[in-house]
């Protein structure tokens, strides 16, 4: 999948699209520490496994780099950033029944704007699994050549460690 750019300095309000998250009973923070075990099952069961990793990274940055959606004491979706790189957003994922609401959009806008905060002019949107999502919502543009893009490949463990241990 490619990376997208975003201009930070061009982004669309964050209180408009926080308000209609808003108006639909849907509130976006940041998550606190004692979430995380909830936080980690729910995209577990819901999303990439891949993407638990990414979460529980998001928790070991203070601040802890992941918001949530919250509707009525649930979540319904969230959105890390500097995790696997810092600068970069995502993974973002949103509960099925929020979607097309605007929760993906406050978000999404939310974790740039924080990007913003620290003095980036650009923002990156590493593997961006919906790209017309990400266009429509923050103006991003996809980065030429960026598949695979920074990422190693992943490591192979043996089935078998053969029984030593230790160093």
């Amino acid at each position: 999948m490619t990376d997208m750019l975003v201009k930070l300095y061009a982004l669309p309000a964050l209180d408009a699209a926080v308000g209609v998250a808003a108006s639909r009973g849907v509130m976006i923070r940041r998550a606190m520490a004692f979430e995380q075990d909830d936080l980690l099952r729910w995209v577990s069961k819901k999303f990439n496994p891949l993407w638990v990793q990414e979460s529980r990274t998001a928790f070991g940055r203070s601040p802890i780099g992941l918001y949530l959606a919250v509707c009525h004491q649930e979540i319904a979706g969230f959105c890390c950033l500097d995790t696997t790189f810092v600068n970069f957003v995502g993974p973002i994922g949103i509960a099925v029944d929020q979607r097309a609401k605007g929760v993906g959009r406050a978000l999404l806008l939310t974790c740039l704007y924080e990007l913003k905060s620290c003095g980036f002019a650009y923002g990156i949107i590493g593997n961006a699994g919906e790209p017309v999502f990400f266009e429509k919502a923050a103006g991003a543009t996809a980065i030429a050549d960026s598949d695979p893009g920074p990422y190693p490949k992943r490591l192979r463990v043996p089935v078998s460690m053969g029984g030593h241990h230790g160093i």
